[in-house]
């Protein structure tokens, strides 16, 4: 498979070692340096684009490839005011997009267990929930994606809070509160703490290297050729 990988930082080089331990082919980089070059690929060339970049150049990268016809995996962050017009952009041009917030399976297992705790918190007012996510220091958006999906999936299930805010120093009796570090060498930390007058429960996720993201990312892109729609890991997964 020929996969164009847009984006060469941290995980673009992660993501083109374990597409080629699998056997595919780079159809190309792109990165900062040549992000004009972008121009010379399509669906002719192209089997699948891979993209992890900016927030500011992410929803240009994927508008291109849908509009030339390559099926495209994405995975950056911090761009989401653009999302529905990047669904739009998909079905008017039938294209094939996938976008995962985090490509860890473990992490989509960890939003599938976020939910189902949640359901079931909801029952008892004694608990306060909040969310923490640390991530090295590069990482540019805050709160991380990955702390918004969980976010997103708490409030979905757990009716006593209505909204998600960021490093609120007070935040109020109905939002959901995401605290946010940032220190070096380190790769995700994402935990959900309910918290009550005598006990605490917490669930965690840990990522120990960017070789989980990777393989999920290369395996979103293998699952998508010949699909046509909107996708994400709940599709992959089957959760």
């Amino acid at each position: 498979m020929r996969i164009l990988l847009i984006g060469y930082g941290k995980m673009g080089k992660t993501i083109e070692q374990i597409a080629l331990q699998k056997g595919h082919e780079l159809a190309g980089i792109i990165d900062i340096q040549n992000r004009d070059s972008l121009k010379e690929y399509n669906h002719t060339n192209t089997d699948v684009a891979i993209e992890f970049t900016h927030p500011e150049s992410a929803p240009e990268n994927i508008k291109y490839c849908l509009q030339h016809g390559i099926p495209v995996v994405s995975g950056s962050t911090g761009w989401m005011q653009h999302f529905e017009e990047i669904k739009d952009l998909c079905r008017q041009n039938n294209g094939s997009f996938f976008y995962a917030s985090n490509y860890s399976v473990g992490v989509n297992l960890f939003f599938h267990f976020n939910e189902y705790i949640a359901t079931k918190m909801q029952a008892y007012e004694g608990f306060h929930v909040e969310i923490k996510e640390v991530h090295h220091t590069q990482k540019v958006d805050k709160p991380s994606g990955t702390a918004i999906t969980t976010a997103e999936g708490l409030l979905n299930n757990y009716p006593a809070k209505n909204k998600w805010v960021s490093d609120a120093a007070a935040p109020g009796p109905q939002e959901l509160n995401i605290i946010s570090e940032r220190y070096a060498d380190v790769v995700g930390l994402h935990t959900v703490k309910y918290t009550s007058e005598h006990d605490t429960i917490e669930l965690t996720h840990n990522a120990h290297s960017r070789i989980g993201f990777a393989e999920g990312a290369v395996m979103a892109a293998e699952w998508l050729p010949g699909k046509k729609g909107i996708y994400g890991m709940k599709d992959l997964l089957n959760l």
